[in-house]
Formats: structure tokens, C-alpha cells, sequence
């Protein structure tokens, strides 16, 4: 995702706010520098910190000598144990267009072109230098003022990926990122839960505290990537130290992992050298699209000059290499206010909480409510009232609330009252599970659950209201929606203000929608853990709602898709719906899916072609010939032409008969964009990933057998 202009910083209008911003500033550099728990998150400091160097660019006579623009970590620390070399920052770019400034500004230094970048990930963590000796890790340093650093070897033997002693006895220096992954976040929050009942901010905080931390009665896991290594001591003359000194970035980092530093190499986002500004900003374009999938945080793309020649000739500034540019990506996480928590009853019966907040823009979109799963979250979390929360969004991901900034409690906030009934029904609630339910399950959100399967995208039964349904009910005409397909046209007539013409229309409706296939009635059915795709999905593997109920639980994974604990929660699920399912079969509903071979008695999962023999038939031959076999297809914008009048959920069907895979996000995976009127941002996104884009003209050209 590349952003057209850099975000907006925090407007200081004369020299007394100038000096606030400063003193804000240097105070939150020392809380994060010192325990890891900083007053501000990145995106309001980066935004104070752009706003101080605006001021200072336009009062250089104004400056503060404690300011802390054009200083490593903001001049908020120092430490004892002296660089090697110094350990600098990066400065930012925030749009492809500065990116190419950038490029085109070395290029002007050099006095010729770049021979080769080198594109990596930006790692959310906390640089750290790791000296070794002899190939055995003897000390950690942080980077500190970039001068000197503070000693943190008390963390050696807590940091996956650096190893103790190296593949080979040399002597080193890896510098690299220290995080934790998502894993070691919710492990250290759970352990300090368990000693003080509170929780990490976030994970970077998380690491830099950990890191510091000397005394604490608990260890928590750190995870390493180093991104460049040097001699040590500076003036080595050794083979090695020789080799560090000439090789291109992209060939050091191939010896770091060779020694048995972990490295991004062998992550989803490894480095790569490209040599032309086009391949960068693809790069860029393909890192930002799987950020919201990886098991760490990255906020940007670093660019390097891949050559030692090209970055020796280039130099440094007094606080960043001028060979290395950092590109921001948009902020994922934020502080703001929990102000309230509402209790909502889904069409299953699941009670969930979700997070009333003070607005906040994240990633591109403003964002008012969070999710907050359930009542046992809340409780492990430590969440109250008031709490100033981390609130955390990536991509198409619904914002979560990750946990309450604790340091920031002003002693006013106060518990989250949970319910004691449901509060839908006032019934009782079946707290067995973390996600607790009401006992009546979907009977307690009827009419939700009768119109969910009356949808359009489902059984699409035009002209049934809610307020029908309502009536319907209060007749004891339906109990669920199976009751639909044995309404009378005595009953219905007699319903408010139906007439014969209207009663005849809602009937014909709900005859047609006996002839959806089944994967539009497995989704009427509100299976838990399951949407439109997924019923789909399950659909075309089974063929008929026999073979899925015959399914157990492994044969079910062999679904795309389909992880262990939503296979075994959909078994439990189609125990409780086989009455639903028996009325639908004893009312005509169709209950099998077109184009797809019914399954071989005893092999539940041999449908599209699939023999008893476990062989592909002649249904495999034929899904490969199909025009979008193997193929990822994003759609965008309105349709037009033939495909106009489809709703989004009938083109992913569409796409699907036609052997594709709908997918509602561009990523690197994409292998075709529709790109209807106002595409916006995903044809964007595509362009700069090089995702081949059409038109739906041309698509309906493609697919028109399938129309």
C-alpha cells in the first residue's frame, strides 16, 4: 500500500508549544528507552517528532539544545559500553514518490547509477549489536545514543535466534532487531498476568522492558533477526573481517544465516536485491500485503544501497547512513479510549463483547469499535473502563483491542460489568466454553437467524421482511426457517395486510429457494465457524449434505481451509442442526451441489471426480481446463455489463464454478483483479504487486460458459 503524501504532524504554532512538544518528547524517549513503556504510541511520537523538526526548519534560531530531532533515539539515552561503529537510525520516506526522490538524490551523490538495493522488512523491535568471540556469544549491547549503548548480556540464553555459539569460531559483531513474535507476546503477557495481574502495551514495549530487565521473577522469550554484521574489533585484518568490508549487503546476510543467526531470509518476508525503482515499490507492495499475516510486526521496508563500494562512496550523515532509507508503512496500532463495552447475542447464540472507543484512524480508516472475543479475554487482559487501550488493525482485519496501557491509569477507571443473563432473552447463559452462549442457542435470535437464511447471498427469498418474519412467529406459523417450505397459502393469506397477490409472490419465492444449491442452504444454516466461502468450500468437496454429515472431523479438514478446531466444532455444530437439516430434506429442499460427483459410499471425500480408488478421475482433467483453475481473483468497485446486476457473493460464485478462489484482499498471491468503476485502493495495491487487472467485460468474456 504506498501512501501519495507523508501523514500529517502535530502543528506547533509558536515557540511555547514548540517547547511542550520538546519536553513530551524527551519524556516519553526516556520511558520507552527505560522500561519499555512509553506515554505515546509510535504514530502520535512520529507525528510530534515530524511537528518539531517542521518548527525547528522554520525557527533554526528557536532550537532547544535538549530537542530531540537529529539525534539517535532522540538523545534519550546513553550507556556505557562503546560502539565499534556507530549505530545509527534511518531517516523515512512515506510515499512512492518520495521513495523515488530519495533514489534519484543518491544517484546524484554517486555521480552514477545504483548498482543493486537490497529491500528488507522493517522489524517492529529494538536494535541490539551481539559480539562474539571465538564463535561464543559474549556480550549485548544496546544501540542506545548510537555512540554507546547500555550492556544487556544478563538477556543471553532468552533470545531465539541468536545462537550461543556460531556454526564457525569466528570473531564477530550481528546487529539485528530483538521482537517477540506474537506467540512470545501472549506467553509473556500470560506470566505477567500471573505475577501482578497486569499485561503488556504491546510487543515491542514488551521486548524493549523484557530486555532491560534484570530482576523480574519470570523470563519471557525474545526472538532475533540480525541485518548486518562487522568485524571485531574494527581493524581486524582477518579473512573474514576482509570479507565483511567488500561483500554486498545481500552476500552478508547469506554468511550471517550461514553461522546460524537467524535472519529474515528464511521468513514469508525475506530481503531481496532488486535493481530498478519499479522492483523496489513491488517489493514494498508485496511486504505491506501479507504484514497483517505475519507472526511479527514490521512498520516499514528498509532500502539499502546492496553494494559496500556504493555505500562507502555515499557516507553518513551525523545521524543516518545516506545509503539507507526507511518506507513507512500506515500506523496499525494506536492508544486511545475504551469508553464503553456493548454485549451482543449473534444468530447462534453467542454472546460477544465488543469495545466502545474514542475514534481513532488506523491503517487508513477510522476506527470506533474493536473487538474484544470474550468475557474470559477481558479478564485475562485486565481491561476496565476508562483504560487507555492498544488498539491494533492490519489490512482487512477487524481492530482488536490488545490490552490496557496500565502506566497510564489515572485511578479512575473502573471494572467492565459482565452479564448474569443473556441480553437478548434474560435467559440463561452456558458459560462452559470461553465463548459463552445462551442456552436457547439460535432459538434466542429467531428472527435474525429465520432472515439470515432468507438473505439474498443464502436462500434469497424476496419479499420476506422482518416484520413478516415477526408475524409469522407470533402466529406459531415458524420455529426456524425450515417452517418456511410448509407455509399454506390458507396461513400465510391470513397474515396482516396480505393479500392474494402478495401471498402467492412470497410463496413462489420460497418454492424457488428449494432449488438453491447446497452450499447456499449450508450457509442459511448459520453453521458456527463457517460464511459464505467456507460453505462453498465444504460444498464443492462433499457434493451432498449426506457426505457431509457422514464427514468426521479429519475428513472435514481435507476442506481448504479447514484447521482442527473448526472441523471439530463443525461436527458438534451439525449434530445440533441434523433436526433443522431433516425438516429441510422432508420439505423437498435441494440438498446437493451442481457440477459436483456425488461421493463414493465409504469415501466421504471423493467428490469432483475423485474414485473410490483414491485415483483422480476424469473430474480433475476437466477442473484443470477450467478457465480459472489455481487462480486467486480479487473483485473491485461496481460491475457493469453482464456481470451488473450480481451481487458480490454471486460473483464469488461465479469465480468459483469457473475453478477460481474469490478472495476479498490483494496480496502477492492474487493472480487476477476485476476492476469494476471506482476501484480504488485494491486496483492500487494490484498495480504496484504487478497482479494482472481487467475489466468485468473482459471477465465476463473469460467466464461467459459459467454465466
Amino acid at each position: 500500500m504506498f501512501m501519495t503524501d507523508a501523514p500529517p504532524h502535530t502543528e506547533l504554532l509558536d515557540h511555547a508549544a514548540y517547547a511542550e512538544a520538546v519536553q513530551i518528547a524527551v519524556d516519553a524517549n526516556a520511558a520507552y528507552y527505560g522500561d519499555g513503556e512509553s506515554t505515546l504510541d509510535d504514530d502520535a511520537y512520529d507525528r510530534l517528532f515530524r511537528g518539531i523538526q517542521a518548527y525547528e526548519n522554520e525557527h533554526p534560531d528557536e532550537v532547544l539544545p535538549h530537542s530531540p530531532a537529529g539525534k539517535v533515539a532522540g538523545g534519550a539515552v546513553t550507556g556505557d559500553v562503546p560502539h565499534t561503529v556507530p549505530m545509527l537510525s534511518l531517516d523515512n520516506v512515506f510515499s512512492a514518490e518520495a521513495l523515488t526522490r530519495w533514489v534519484a538524490g543518491l544517484e546524484r551523490r554517486l555521480g552514477r547509477p545504483v548498482a543493486a538495493f537490497s529491500v528488507e522488512p522493517k522489524l517492529d523491535g529494538l536494535a541490539i549489536s551481539a559480539r562474539y568471540h571465538g564463535g561464543r556469544l559474549v556480550q549485548l549491547v544496546t544501540r542506545g545514543n548510537g555512540t554507546e549503548g547500555e550492556d544487556v548480556s544478563h538477556g543471553i540464553g532468552t533470545v531465539v535466534g541468536l545462537p550461543l555459539t556460531l556454526a564457525e569460531p569466528v570473531t564477530v559483531e550481528i546487529r539485528g532487531e530483538v521482537l517477540m513474535t506474537a506467540e512470545q507476546f501472549e506467553a509473556a503477557c500470560a506470566k505477567r498476568q500471573a505475577h501482578d495481574g497486569t499485561t503488556f502495551a504491546n510487543p515491542r514495549s514488551a521486548a524493549a522492558g523484557t530486555l532491560r530487565a534484570k530482576d523480574r521473577p519470570y523470563v519471557c522469550e525474545l526472538t532475533f533477526f540480525g541485518y548486518s554484521a562487522l568485524p571485531l574489533p574494527p581493524g581486524d585484518d582477518s579473512e573474514l573481517a576482509t570479507r565483511l568490508r567488500e561483500l554486498p549487503h545481500s552476500e552478508i546476510m547469506e554468511l550471517v544465516a550461514a553461522l546460524g543467526v537467524a535472519t529474515t531470509g528464511s521468513t514469508p518476508v525475506a530481503g531481496i536485491v532488486a535493481t530498478t525503482v519499479e522492483e523496489i515499490q513491488r517489493r514494498i507492495g508485496e511486504l505491506a500485503a501479507v504484514r497483517a499475516e505475519l507472526p511479527f510486526g514490521i512498520d516499514g521496508i528498509v532500502i539499502k544501497a546492496d553494494s559496500a563500494a556504493d555505500q562507502a562512496e555515499a557516507g553518513f550523515g551525523s545521524r543516518v547512513p545516506r545509503w539507507a532509507i526507511a518506507y513507512k508503512l500506515p500506523a496499525t496500532e494506536k492508544i486511545t479510549k475504551l469508553i464503553g463495552v456493548e454485549w451482543n447475542v449473534g444468530r447462534t447464540g453467542i454472546i460477544a463483547p465488543r469495545a466502545e472507543l474514542e475514534e481513532v484512524e488506523l491503517d487508513g480508516s477510522k476506527v470506533r469499535y474493536a473487538t474484544l472475543h470474550n468475557a474470559a479475554d477481558i479478564t485475562r487482559r485486565g481491561l476496565m473502563l476508562g483504560d487507555s487501550v492498544m488498539v491494533h488493525k492490519a489490512g482487512d482485519v477487524i481492530p482488536r483491542v490488545e490490552a490496557p496501557v496500565v502506566h497510564l491509569r489515572t485511578g479512575d477507571e473502573k471494572p467492565i460489568p459482565v452479564p448474569d443473563v443473556c441480553p437478548n432473552c434474560q435467559g440463561e447463559i452456558d458459560k462452559s466454553q470461553e465463548r459463552w452462549r445462551c442456552v436457547r442457542g439460535r432459538a434466542c435470535k429467531i428472527i435474525t437467524s429465520i432472515l439470515y437464511a432468507a438473505g439474498r447471498d443464502q436462500l434469497d427469498i424476496e419479499t420476506l421482511a422482518e416484520s413478516r418474519i415477526v408475524q409469522m412467529i407470533e402466529a406459531g406459523l415458524v420455529a426456524d426457517f425450515a417452517d418456511l417450505f410448509t407455509l399454506t397459502h390458507e396461513q400465510v393469506l391470513a397474515l396482516d395486510r396480505m393479500g392474494e397477490t402478495s401471498t402467492g409472490k412470497l410463496l413462489a419465492a420460497i418454492e424457488q429457494a428449494k432449488a438453491r444449491p447446497l452450499s447456499r442452504v449450508f450457509c442459511a444454516l448459520g453453521v458456527r465457524g463457517t460464511g459464505r466461502a467456507m460453505s462453498r468450500r465444504i460444498a464443492r468437496h462433499f457434493g451432498t449434505m449426506d457426505a457431509i454429515l457422514a464427514a468426521d472431523a479429519e475428513a472435514l479438514q481435507a476442506v481448504e481451509g479447514m484447521a482442527s478446531k473448526k472441523a471439530a466444532l463443525l461436527v458438534t455444530e451439525l449434530a445440533e442442526l441434523r433436526p433443522l437439516i431433516g425438516k429441510l430434506v422432508a420439505a423437498g429442499v435441494n440438498m446437493t451441489e451442481p457440477g459436483v460427483t456425488p461421493p463414493v459410499p465409504g469415501q466421504a471425500g471423493a467428490a469432483d471426480g475423485e474414485g473410490a480408488d483414491g485415483e483422480a478421475a476424469d473430474g480433475a482433467a476437466v477442473a484443470a481446463e477450467l478457465p480459472l483453475s489455481g487462480k486467486s481473483v480479487v473483485v473491485t468497485g461496481s460491475m457493469t455489463g453482464k456481470l451488473g446486476e450480481l451481487s458480490r457473493n454471486e460473483m464469488n460464485e461465479l469465480i468459483e464454478r469457473a475453478g477460481g478462489r474469490s478472495s476479498s484482499s490483494v496480496s502477492a498471491r492474487t493472480s487476477l483483479l476485476v476492476a469494476g468503476e471506482k476501484a480504488g485502493s485494491k486496483r492500487a495495491k494490484a498495480e504496484s504487486l504487478g497482479v494482472e487487472i481487467i475489466t468485468p467485460d473482459e471477465f465476463a468474456s473469460l467466464v461467459a460458459a459459467f454465466l
